[in-house]
Parts: structure tokens; C-alpha cells; sequence
């Protein structure tokens, strides 16, 4: 991988091992504060292009403070910057050099986000066309846009926010994800994020 390349390769069928050996890793390291680990972002579609970044989701029971478990992140190597996403999502990575290998997105365990990004997965799962237009937009993107700093990755991430939104919309009102969705709970509407939301796939 070029080391200014915001790259776009073919899916790996690899990269679920390697989600669940960096899961193996984080259990460990936060124990019960991790209420659940996920496979998320585009290496958890099987078949779909993507970055070859593991992105990783831990659901907590809270958010703050950001040290209770941002100390055991670090000691396995994760960086964090504070960020103003940091309300609904703290972010880490790592290597603290770019090309990261893996992310981790930290999310409070029943939440809307944790919800949204789920079912962003799980649509995208089930509908290959759809997929499709989302690799597509990517490469496109990944042809426009370099990783030379922090600035140019986000720029990356904000550039798929209309197509993600779009789709999150749609799978919140279809039911997914159809695992948490329990009788009484909020309607997806209400699970739908503000006007002018950040997408949080920072990195």
C-alpha cells in the first residue's frame, strides 16, 4: 500500500480472522467493559472492496470517562485524539503512523449509534447491489483524494456521508438490525440522526 494512497482493494477473505483475532485481543484487555465486540465498516461485507483497515466496534454501558477504557486501548497499541465526535463515539487506531490497521469506534451499548452502524452493515450484507454503489463511490473517491494527513482522511469520511445516511434511513426503516430490536423500543424514526450529523468513520 503507497504510503499517500488512499487505497481501495479487493475484498479479503482474511480480514474476518483478522477481526477476530484483534477481537481476541480486546476482550482481554477490557474485560466486562465491553458489553459487545462487532466486525463493522466495509471489511465486514464479505465481497465488498474496501480499505484494508479492520474496523472494530465496542459497545460500553458509558461513555465517560473516555480512560476507563481509552488506558486499556492504549497499552495494545490504540491512538486516540479528542474529537468532537467523541459525544456519540470516540475513535482509536492504530499504528499511530498512517496506514492504520485497525479502528475501533466505541459506542454506548443500546444506543442510536451503535444501532446505526449495525444496521448500515447488515443492510449492506443483504442487498449486493447496493454494495456495489458503495464500492463504486469509494473508488472514485480513493482516485480524488490522497492520505497525506488527518485533514485529507476526513475529507474521505465526509465525502460518503450523503450515501450513508441515505442507506442508514433505509435500513433503520426496513428493521435492521433485526438482532436488536426488541418489542417496545424507540420506532426507527426517532433513531435517524439530526440534519448536519458527521458520519464517524473517522481515520
Amino acid at each position: 500500500m503507497h504510503e499517500h494512497k488512499l487505497e481501495v482493494v479487493p475484498y479479503d477473505p482474511r480480514w474476518p480472522a483478522a477481526f477476530e483475532a484483534e477481537a481476541i485481543r480486546l476482550r482481554a484487555a477490557l474485560g466486562p467493559l465491553a458489553l459487545r465486540i462487532d466486525h463493522n465498516g466495509s471489511t465486514a461485507i464479505p465481497g465488498l472492496g474496501a480499505k484494508p483497515v479492520i474496523d472494530i466496534q465496542v459497545s460500553v454501558a458509558t461513555l465517560q470517562p473516555i480512560a476507563a477504557y481509552g488506558d486499556r486501548l492504549l497499552a495494545l497499541g490504540y491512538v486516540h485524539v479528542s474529537h468532537p465526535d467523541d459525544s456519540f463515539c470516540p475513535f482509536f487506531y492504530r499504528p499511530p503512523e498512517w496506514p492504520h490497521s485497525h479502528h475501533v469506534h466505541v459506542v454506548e451499548g443500546g444506543g442510536a449509534e451503535e444501532r446505526r452502524t449495525l444496521a448500515f452493515r447488515d443492510y449492506l450484507r443483504d442487498h449486493s447491489a447496493t454494495a456495489r454503489e458503495y464500492e463504486q463511490l469509494k473508488q472514485d473517491l480513493a482516485m480524488q483524494l490522497e492520505a497525506i494527513n488527518h485533514e485529507s482522511r476526513e475529507a474521505y469520511a465526509r465525502a460518503k456521508t450523503d450515501f450513508i445516511e441515505r442507506i442508514v434511513a433505509m435500513a433503520l426503516d426496513s428493521g435492521y438490525p433485526r438482532e436488536l430490536l426488541q418489542v417496545g423500543e424507540l420506532p426507527n424514526k426517532a433513531l435517524h440522526p439530526p440534519a448536519g450529523r458527521k458520519e464517524s468513520g473517522r481515520g
